[in-house]
């Protein structure tokens, strides 16, 4: 299997008036295409953190970060967005769904961002939400879904435009016990259909669904190993 995720010797510190805070210290990582990972950790632990810079959303201070072979801390900004948009899809805790527009239209903005013509945008968005079993939700509004349409609307958009990677940060964290369950068991089913998924969690059900759970303690990986129940 090809490598997608490749960290070497990954540090961020924080410089804070005159303090340094170092959260991530020489963190070494790979995960392979087509696996199921979890990263756990108490607050402060440094996963958040992890997860930023792996969805490119913040620059280590040193180390060097791959992505499907593409060695990321060469990049500018613009560039950053670029490979952000193509390869990963984002899944977080409260949807971050637009209120105004419906289903079909939020899942349709990543491709408004890459420059999809409207009528394949359509196409896709609608093959999205079938996906994620909402054929039938596809003009409703947010406020018209429950918390658990709302996150499968949210991973609709995160496959919408097939990255690499998908991203998940406390997906189950806004939900009941039982949607909790449903949205785990969709995510189980795509990476059983390929996905590359990992999910940032601090509740240990979520990482037993997973194959292989990787725990973080003031800002190193003190654990690495395949979750108990696979």
């Amino acid at each position: 299997m090809a490598t997608i995720i490749l960290l070497k010797d990954i540090t961020k510190t924080y410089h804070l008036e005159a303090i340094d805070v170092p959260v991530l210290k020489r963190v070494n990582l790979s995960i392979e295409q087509g696996e199921y990972v979890a990263i756990m950790g108490a607050s402060g632990s440094g996963k958040s953190t992890l997860m930023n810079i792996i969805g490119c959303l913040d620059r280590p201070t040193s180390g060097e970060y791959f992505l499907a072979g593409i060695n990321l801390t060469t990049l500018d900004d613009d560039e950053l967005a670029d490979i952000r948009n193509q390869y990963i899809g984002f899944v977080f805790q409260q949807f971050n769904l637009l209120p105004r527009l419906t289903s079909l239209a939020n899942v349709m903005l990543p491709m408004i961002y890459a420059d999809v013509d409207r009528s394949q945008r359509i196409e896709q968005a609608t093959e999205a939400l079938v996906q994620v079993g909402l054929s039938d939700r596809l003009q409703n509004s947010p406020n018209q879904l429950s918390g658990g349409q709302q996150q499968r609307v949210a991973i609709a958009r995160a496959l919408v435009n097939h990255p690499a990677l998908v991203l998940a940060d406390e997906p189950t964290g806004a939900l009941d016990s039982q949607t909790s369950h449903e949205i785990m068991d969709l995510l189980t089913e795509l990476n059983q259909q390929g996905t590359t998924i990992v999910i940032v969690t601090h509740d240990a059900d979520v990482a037993a669904r997973t194959k292989r759970v990787i725990r973080m303690l003031d800002g190193v990986i003190v654990e690495n190993a395949q979750s108990i129940k696979n």
